[in-house]
C-alpha cells in the first residue's frame, strides 16, 4: 500500500512473461484492462485513459482507475493467431491473479488484508474490471479466477461475462452517444431519426460502437468511412437501401468494409484497400468529399492522405467509432498527441468542415482539438461524455450483482432464477444508463446558455476545484483566468468540452462530500436507493437494496448527478460560498427542497412538451434559478443539520397552504418580476401553463422559511404570509429583492453579495416576524402597528429606494446600503 497524498496509486507487474500497469484513482477502483503488444506508447496510452477515465466516472459509484498488460512473449499472430490470443489469455491471468493478491478481501462481512502487505492507506476490498481493447472476451476468464480466490465479488468481478451485460449485444456504448448526436442536432433544427443525415466515420460494421452506432437511425446517409484495413465511399448513398446492408454486415462474424455489396454503392464510390499505393477517385467521390484537383497528386491519393480530406469532408456528421486519435489542435505536435501510429492521418480541428462530432471512442479527437472545434463554431462534448454508458452499464451490472448476492447469502435467491432476473432487466438497466447520458447532455446545453456573462463564475468554480484537489487545470487543458476573460470580451463563453471536464469533476466533488455526509442515513435516501436499480428488484428485493453494501456510495452518486445535472455547476458552489457550508449540506438542501416542491414532476413535464429547444433550455434554466432560492432559503432558516426525511413531514401541509394562495400573497413588485418570468418563457416558446408552473416558483421564494416560522410559532402559515407581504410594502423593499435577485454582476464577489442581499432581505423579515408573532393579534395588524411607531424611520428608508430607482440601474452599493438600514430599523 501507498500513502494517501499519493493522487495516482500504481500497481506494477514484473514477471518473465507479462508486464503490466494498473492505475487506481481513489479510494475505490474499477476500470478497464487493455491488451497492448505495442511497448513503446503502452503507458502513455493508460496514462491517457486514466485521464478520461476518472471524469468519465462521474456517472457510477466508484472514482475509477484503467490498467494494461502487455505478454512479452507473443507468439507472431500472421503465423500463428490461435498461440499468440492463448498466450495472451494467459499473461491475462497472471495479471489478474496478481491484482487480486494485492486487493484487500471480504469474509464474513469483515475486511481482510493479503498477507504480508503493509497498510498505509485503509480498507479497499471493492475492485472490479470491466473488458477493454483486447479483452472485450476475457470476463468469464476473470470471473474465474476471482470465484477461485474466494473474492467476495464472485462474477460481479468482471462484468458482461457469461451472466452479465453484454455491451455490444445491447449496443449500450453507441446508444448512449447517438443520445448526445441527437440533442446537437435537436438544437439545431434537425431530427437526426427521420431527417437524412450525412455521416463519415471511424471504424467498420463489426465493431461494436461504429456497427451499432451506424445503425441508430434509418436516416443515416454513410458517406465514407475506414479502419485498419479498408475505405469505404458511397458519395450518394440510398438511405433505405444502404441501412439494411448495414444491418447484413452487423449480422456477419468479422465481417469488413470488403463484405459491402458493390451493387449497393452509389455511382462514384469503391472499396480501397488500405494497402493500395493510389486510390483514383471518381468526380462524384470527390464531389462529396469536398476534395478539389490541387489536393491530388498526380491524379490520385494515396490512403493515408485519403483518409485526412474524409476527415476534413463536408459532411453533417463526424462520428468515431474506432481506435485512434485522429484530430489535434493546430497548435499541438502529433508527438504530443501520442498516438504515433496514425500521425500521418491526423488533421487540425479548425480544418473540420462537419457540424457535429460524436466521440463514440475514447479519444478519437485531443481536448485541445475539441476547444479548437468548439470555438471554430462546431458542436462537440467529449468522449467521457459521449460513450460513457459502458461504463455505467458495467456498474450497474455489479452493484445489481451485490444485491442480489445478499439474496442468495440468506436463501432466498438462487443461481439460476438470479441468472434468469439479470436477463429480463436488460432494457431496464439500459434505460437506466441512457437516461444518464441524455441529462448529461441536456446539462452541457443548459450551461452553455450561460455563454461570456458566466466567464467569471466558472473562473471561480475551476479555483474552488482546484483549491479542493478536485481539478488540475492544466492536466485537463482548461486556460487560466485571462484567457477566458479575453474569450469573454470578444464574445465567446467557455465550449462545450471545457463544461463538461468542469460537470464531471463538479459530480465528483459533490459525491465524495455526500458520501462522507448524512444524507444516506436519513430515510429520505431511500428513495434515492431504490431509483437507481430497475423496477423488478424495487418490488421483490427492497431490503437488499436498502442495505445495500455501497448505499452510502449510491446515494452520493444519484444525488451529484441529480443536482448538478438539473441544477448546473455554478448554483450549488456559489452556494456553498454564500451560505458558507460544505457540499454535503448542498446536497441535502438539493433533496429536501426537489421533494417539498415536487420539482422532478415540473422537470419531467418540462422535458416531454413540445416546444423548441430554446424555450425548453430557458424553462429548465429558470427553474434551476428558483430551485436555488428555495435551497438558500432553506439553508439560513434551519442553519442546523438538515434532515430531509423529518423536514419534509413537517413543512409539506404549510408549504401547501402557501403555494395554494400565493398570488394573493406577493407584493406588486414581487408580481411584476413572476409575469416577467413567464412572459420571457412563454415569448420563447415554453407553453403558458408550464411558464407559469416555473414562474409560480418565484413566487413561493421565501415559502420555506415562513413554513419553518409556522411549525416553530405554531402560527398558521397564510396570516405569517400576510404579514411577510405587510412589511414589504411597508418598507418598500420589494423593489430592492427583487434587484438583487435579478443583478448578475461578471465579479465573483460582487456576484456574492448581491446573492446575499437577496436573501438578507427575505430573512430579516423572517426574523422580525419570529420576534413579534406572538398573541392572538394577526401578524398582518401587529406589522401595521409597529408601522405607525416607525413613521420617521421608515419614510428615511423610503427616501433612500427612491433616490436609487431614479438612478437605475441599481448597483450592488446601492442594495447593500438599502439591506443596512432595512436591518437596523426592523432590529429597532
Amino acid at each position: 500500500g501507498l500513502p494517501k497524498p499519493v493522487p495516482w496509486r500504481e500497481i506494477f507487474v514484473y514477471s518473465r512473461r507479462v508486464e503490466g500497469i494498473h492505475l487506481r484513482a481513489g479510494p475505490v477502483a474499477r476500470g478497464g484492462l487493455r491488451w497492448s503488444d505495442r511497448r513503446d506508447d503502452f503507458r502513455t496510452e493508460v496514462l491517457g485513459l486514466m485521464k478520461a477515465q476518472k471524469v468519465k466516472n462521474a456517472v457510477i459509484v466508484p472514482t475509477g482507475a484503467k490498467g494494461g498488460f502487455y505478454p512479452k512473449q507473443l507468439p507472431n499472430p500472421a503465423v500463428d493467431r490461435d498461440a499468440w490470443a492463448t498466450e495472451g489469455r494467459e499473461s491475462y491471468k497472471l495479471f489478474i491473479r496478481t491484482l487480486l493478491s494485492l486487493t484487500d478481501n471480504l469474509v464474513d462481512d469483515k475486511v481482510v488484508h493479503p498477507a504480508s502487505m503493509v497498510i498505509r492507506d485503509g480498507d479497499d476490498p471493492y475492485f472490479v474490471v470491466a473488458a477493454d481493447k483486447g479483452t472485450a472476451t476475457f470476463s468469464d476468464t476473470a470471473n474465474a479466477i476471482a470465484l477461485e480466490a474466494g473474492f467476495w465479488l464472485g462474477d460481479a468481478f468482471a462484468s458482461g461475462g457469461s451472466n452479465g451485460y453484454d455491451h455490444k449485444a445491447m449496443g449500450i456504448t453507441a446508444r448512449g452517444a447517438w443520445l448526445s448526436v441527437q440533442r446537437h442536432f435537436s438544437e439545431l433544427g434537425v431530427d437526426v431519426q427521420t431527417q437524412p443525415v450525412r455521416v463519415a466515420g471511424c471504424g467498420d460494421m463489426s465493431g461494436d460502437v461504429f456497427g451499432n452506432g451506424m445503425l441508430l437511425s434509418q436516416s443515416i446517409k454513410l458517406v465514407a468511412a475506414f479502419d485498419h484495413r479498408h475505405i469505404f465511399i458511397d458519395p450518394d448513398p440510398d438511405a433505405a437501401k444502404s441501412f439494411a446492408e448495414r444491418q447484413r454486415l452487423f449480422a456477419l462474424p468479422r465481417s469488413s468494409w470488403a463484405d459491402y455489396s458493390a451493387k449497393l454503392i452509389s455511382k462514384g464510390g469503391g472499396i480501397y484497400p488500405r494497402s493500395a499505393k493510389r486510390i483514383e477517385l471518381a468526380a462524384e467521390a470527390m464531389a462529396a468529399l469536398g476534395i478539389v484537383d490541387s489536393d491530388l497528386k498526380e491524379g490520385a491519393l494515396d490512403p493515408e492522405s485519403l483518409i485526412a480530406l474524409i476527415l476534413k469532408s463536408p459532411v453533417d456528421l463526424l462520428w468515431f467509432g474506432g481506435i485512434g486519435t485522429y484530430v489535434k489542435a493546430s497548435h499541438e505536435t502529433n508527438a504530443a498527441v501520442g498516438d504515433p501510429a496514425n500521425d500521418a492521418l491526423r488533421i487540425d480541428a479548425q480544418d473540420i468542415r462537419a457540424r457535429v462530432i460524436g466521440e463514440g471512442a475514447n479519444l478519437g479527437t485531443t481536448q485541445a482539438g475539441r476547444i479548437e472545434f468548439s470555438l471554430h463554431g462546431g458542436r462537440i462534448n467529449t468522449d467521457f461524455i459521449d460513450n460513457s454508458a459502458g461504463v455505467d452499464c458495467s456498474d450497474n451490472e455489479v452493484n445489481i450483482k451485490i444485491a442480489l448476492a445478499a439474496a442468495r447469502a440468506s436463501g432466498k435467491l438462487s443461481e439460476p432464477r438470479r441468472n434468469a432476473i439479470l436477463a429480463d432487466m436488460t432494457d431496464e438497466v439500459a434505460a437506466l444508463v441512457l437516461e444518464d447520458n441524455r441529462l448529461q447532455a441536456l446539462a452541457l446545453s443548459i450551461a452553455e446558455r450561460g455563454g461570456p456573462a458566466a466567464t467569471g463564475a466558472y473562473v471561480r468554480l475551476i479555483e474552488a476545484l482546484e483549491e479542493m484537489g478536485g481539478l488540475d487545470r492544466r492536466t485537463e487543458g482548461l486556460a487560466d483566468g485571462e484567457a477566458f476573460a479575453r474569450r469573454a470580451a470578444e464574445g465567446h463563453g467557455l465550449t462545450r468540452p471545457e463544461l463538461a471536464v468542469l460537470l464531471s469533476s463538479a459530480k465528483l466533488a459533490v459525491q465524495d462530500a455526500v458520501e462522507r455526509g448524512t444524507l444516506a442515513r436519513d430515510a429520505s435516501a431511500d428513495a434515492l436507493v431504490l431509483a437507481d436499480f430497475p423496477a423488478l428488484m424495487q418490488a421483490k428485493f427492497a431490503p437488499q437494496l436498502l442495505g445495500h453494501r455501497l448505499r452510502a456510495e449510491i446515494v452520493g452518486t444519484s444525488v451529484s448527478n441529480r443536482m448538478i445535472n438539473r441544477m448546473g455547476m455554478i448554483h450549488p458552489f456559489e452556494l456553498a460560498e454564500e451560505e458558507g457550508v460544505g457540499l454535503a449540506k448542498i446536497g441535502t438542501a438539493f433533496v429536501a427542497t426537489s421533494r417539498l416542491f415536487g420539482i422532478e414532476t415540473l422537470w419531467e413535464a418540462l422535458e416531454t412538451a413540445p416546444m423548441p429547444e430554446g424555450a425548453r433550455l430557458l424553462a429548465l434554466d429558470k427553474a434551476a434559478q428558483a430551485l436555488r432560492l428555495h435551497m438558500a432559503d432553506l439553508l439560513r432558516a434551519n442553519p442546523g443539520d438538515i434532515h430531509p426525511a423529518a423536514l419534509c413531514d413537517a413543512l409539506a401541509a404549510p408549504l401547501t397552504k402557501l403555494a395554494e394562495g400565493a398570488d394573493s400573497l406577493i407584493g406588486s413588485e414581487t408580481r411584476g418580476h413572476v409575469g416577467g418570468v413567464a412572459q420571457a418563457m412563454i415569448a420563447e416558446g415554453t407553453p403558458a401553463d408550464l411558464a407559469q408552473a416555473v414562474a409560480k416558483l418565484f413566487a413561493l421564494d421565501g415559502a420555506i422559511g415562513l413554513a419553518l416560522l409556522a411549525r416553530d410559532s405554531g402560527q398558521p402559515p397564510m396570516p405569517l404570509a400576510q404579514g411577510f407581504v405587510a412589511i414589504g410594502a411597508a418598507l418598500g423593499i420589494d423593489w430592492a429583492q427583487t434587484q438583487a435577485s435579478l443583478m448578475n454582476p461578471a465579479d465573483p464577489w460582487e456576484h456574492l453579495l448581491v446573492a446575499g442581499l437577496a436573501r438578507d432581505f427575505q430573512q430579516m423579515r423572517l426574523q422580525f416576524l419570529r420576534r413579534i408573532a406572538k398573541g392572538k393579534q394577526t401578524p398582518a395588524s401587529l406589522v401595521e402597528q409597529w408601522a405607525a411607531s416607525q413613521q420617521a424611520g421608515i419614510a428615511q428608508l423610503r427616501r433612500v429606494i427612491a433616490r436609487a430607482q431614479r438612478s437605475a440601474p441599481a448597483s450592488p452599493a446601492m442594495l447593500a446600503q438599502i439591506g443596512s438600514q432595512a436591518r437596523i430599523l426592523l432590529a429597532g
